[in-house]
C-alpha cells in the first residue's frame, strides 16, 4: 500500500498542477480578448469533443459557441473558422499571418524537411515554387502538350463502361474515376499507366498512398508538448522504411530519364518530343542560370502531390443506382479531413440509345 501511495501522490500532485496551469491560461485567455473557449481537459486539451468525421465535430462547436471557436488539440492551439466572412477575414486580409502549415513531425520527415511545394515555409523558395507551378507545370502551354494524354484515357474509360453497360455490369464509379485519375497523371509525371500490371508507375503509386496515410496519421509528439521526442506510437521505424523505399525508387526512375535525355543530346534527337513533368523538374535542376536551384529532394518531394468526363458519362449513359427503380445513393460520410464517401458509389450504366 505504501509503495502504491509513493507513485499515486506525485501522480495526483502532477495532475494538479495542470489543472491549475490550464485555469490561469484560459482566464489569461478570456481576458486577452481571444475567441470563446470549450472548458479543457487537462493534457488532451479538447481532443475529447473531436471525432472520427472531424467537420462534424466542428459543426457542433461552432453551433454552440459561434463563428470563430479558439480549442487545443493537446497543447496545440487552434482557430475554427466556419463562416465566409470570418474565413474571408482569416485568409485574404490577414493572409500573411497564416501563410505557412503547422510542421508536423511525420509529414515533414516524409518529404525531405518539407522540400515539397505544400509545406514549404513561406519565402523566396516558395515563391519560386509558386511561379516553377504556374509558369511551367500547370500553365496552358503544358497543359495544351498533355491534351492527347487526357483524350486517349477518357477514351479508355468510357470504352471500359461501355462494355460493362453491354454486360449488364454494375461499375464502382469512384474507383474507375480515380483509376482514370492516376492514370493521367501518371502519365504526365513518368510517361506510363498506374493500372498496367508490374507497371513501375503503379508502384510508385501504391507507395505515394502508403505516404500519404503515414503523413496523415495523428502523431502524440505533434500535440502533447511532453510527448515531443518520443516515438511513442512507433512511427519511427514505419516512417524511415517507406521513405527508403521511395527514395530508392525515385533515384531510380531519375537516374533512368537522365540517361535517355544524354543519350538524345549525344546524337542531337530531341526534336518535338512532349516532355513529361519530371523532364521539366530536371531541366531546372540541370539549369546553372536558374533563378532558383531544384535540389533532388525538392524534385521527390514535388512528385508525392473531370468536367468533360463528368459529362460524357452523362451523355452517354443512363445510370442505376441499386438493383430496383428505386435505388438511393448512400451519403454516409466516412473518416478523414477530406471527406471521402463511406461506401464507394456503384451503379448501373445502360447505354443511351
Amino acid at each position: 500500500m505504501a509503495d502504491i501511495l509513493d507513485y499515486a501522490i506525485p501522480f495526483l500532485i502532477f495532475l494538479a498542477s495542470i489543472l491549475l496551469v490550464q485555469i490561469i491560461l484560459a482566464k489569461i485567455r478570456s481576458s486577452a480578448g481571444l475567441p470563446p473557449s470549450p472548458r479543457a481537459l487537462p493534457i488532451i486539451g479538447h481532443m475529447h469533443l473531436l471525432s472520427r468525421i472531424p467537420h462534424q465535430a466542428f459543426h457542433k462547436l461552432s453551433a454552440r459557441y459561434g463563428p470563430l471557436v479558439y480549442f487545443f488539440i493537446g497543447s496545440k492551439p487552434c482557430l475554427l473558422a466556419s463562416t465566409p466572412e470570418v474565413a474571408k477575414e482569416i485568409l485574404k486580409i490577414n493572409e500573411a499571418n497564416f501563410l505557412n502549415r503547422p510542421k508536423v513531425a511525420n509529414l515533414d520527415y516524409l518529404t525531405y524537411g518539407s522540400a515539397d511545394f505544400a509545406t514549404i515555409y513561406y519565402g523566396p523558395h516558395w515563391k519560386f515554387m509558386k511561379k516553377l507551378c504556374m509558369t511551367e507545370l500547370l500553365g496552358s502551354r503544358t497543359l495544351d502538350r498533355f491534351l492527347p494524354i487526357r483524350c486517349a484515357e477518357r477514351k479508355r474509360f468510357l470504352t471500359l463502361v461501355l462494355k460493362r453497360a453491354e454486360a449488364k455490369e454494375a461499375v464502382d464509379v469512384g474507383g474507375e474515376l480515380m483509376r482514370l485519375t492516376n492514370n493521367i497523371i501518371s502519365r504526365m509525371l513518368l510517361r506510363t499507366r498506374c493500372s498496367d500490371t508490374e507497371n513501375e508507375a503503379d508502384d510508385v503509386r501504391k507507395l505515394v498512398k502508403e505516404l500519404n496515410n503515414l503523413g496523415a496519421k495523428f502523431n502524440l509528439s505533434d500535440s502533447i508538448w511532453f510527448c515531443k521526442g518520443f516515438d511513442l506510437q512507433g512511427f519511427e521505424k514505419r516512417l524511415k522504411d517507406a521513405r527508403d523505399r521511395y527514395d530508392s525508387m525515385m533515384e531510380r526512375i531519375m537516374k533512368e530519364h537522365e540517361g535517355a535525355r544524354r543519350k538524345k543530346k549525344e546524337i542531337g534527337d530531341e526534336g518535338d518530343t512532349v516532355k513529361d513533368v519530371l523532364d521539366i523538374l530536371l531541366d531546372i535542376y540541370e539549369d546553372e542560370n536558374a533563378e532558383k536551384r531544384l535540389t533532388r529532394e525538392n524534385i521527390k518531394a514535388f512528385l508525392m502531390f473531370v468536367p468533360t468526363t463528368l459529362a460524357a458519362l452523362i451523355q452517354c449513359f443512363e445510370w442505376k443506382v441499386g438493383d430496383g427503380e428505386n435505388g438511393t445513393v448512400d451519403m454516409d460520410e466516412g473518416p478523414g479531413l477530406t471527406l471521402p464517401r463511406a461506401h464507394s458509389l456503384v451503379c448501373l450504366p445502360n447505354e443511351v440509345a
